[in-house]
This record gives structure tokens, sequence and C-alpha cells, in this order.
């Protein structure tokens, strides 16, 4: 097990509320979210003990800013599958 250390981050207001509302949606900390990033950057998902691809590791946040539901989701896996 790594040992932790405390980080001090400047960051905006605005972001702060919207990584603290995104966390609480998640059930996770702010850490755990700062955390799961830094292993992202570096290549690693530690639940699976594996790296991520570069193919996968393009991928990540490709859709943040799409306004996708699950509705559109489901409507495409039916024209693709159906």
């Amino acid at each position: 097990m790594h040992s932790s250390t405390k980080l001090t981050l400047r960051i905006d207001k605005k972001l702060i509320s919207f990584a603290k509302h995104y966390s609480s949606q998640r059930g996770k900390s702010l850490s755990q979210l700062v955390t799961e990033y830094f292993n992202l950057l570096e290549g690693f998902v530690p639940e699976k003990k594996m790296p991520v691809t570069p193919i996968t590791r393009s991928l990540i946040g490709i859709l943040r800013d799409k306004k996708i539901s699950q509705k559109d989701y489901k409507k495409y896996l039916e024209d693709k599958y159906l």
C-alpha cells in the first residue's frame, strides 16, 4: 500500500463546486477523483491492476462536452443492431 500525503491546489471556485457535486453524485471524495485522474494520466487503472491502452486513453473524455442522452444511445444501438 502506498502512503498518502496532503496536496494543496488553487482552483477556480466554480470548478471546485462542480467537482464536489460530480464526486458526490458518484459516491466518491474529491481526493479519490484526483487520484483516479492522476492514475489515468499515468496510464494505469488501479482497480483492474492493468495499464490503459493507448487507444482507450485517446478516447477518455472524448464525449465530455457532448449532450448525449441514454435515449440517444439506445436509438444508436437499435439502428446499428436491429
